[in-house]
């Protein structure tokens, strides 16, 4: 099983669960955070030129899924929420050793399904 979290700008939340929706994610988490990347939270239209750290609304998203399904999703996530703009953000991929429902106690990948 894998965690896929994706950093993206607000705006892109519902593109985001329109893909996961169509490889039948059967859950997700949303959180609302901010940040920012290599300019510091700035867009080259600002002309900004000092050190501060301008920090951005973003959403946090996080699904744990099957590790067949993961190129997949990561291609359909960036064509359907990538601009090719700075500020896009970044989609992270890490192993989930076990899961469980803690209503069930089913583990695995009947707890995800």
């Amino acid at each position: 099983m894998k965690k896929i979290e994706v950093v993206t700008r607000p705006e892109k939340l519902i593109g985001l669960k329109e893909v996961l929706a169509s490889h039948n994610c059967q859950g997700m988490t949303v959180y609302s955070v901010m940040g920012c990347g290599r300019q510091k939270g700035y867009l080259p239209e600002m002309n900004f030129t000092g050190d501060d750290i301008n920090l951005l609304p973003k959403i946090m998203a996080f699904v744990v899924v099957e590790d067949e399904a993961v190129e997949d999703i990561l291609a359909d996530l960036a064509a359907s929420i990538g601009t090719g703009k700075n500020g896009d953000g970044k989609i992270f991929v890490t192993d989930v050793l076990e899961a469980v429902r803690i209503r069930t106690n089913e583990r695995n990948s009947d707890a995800i399904g």
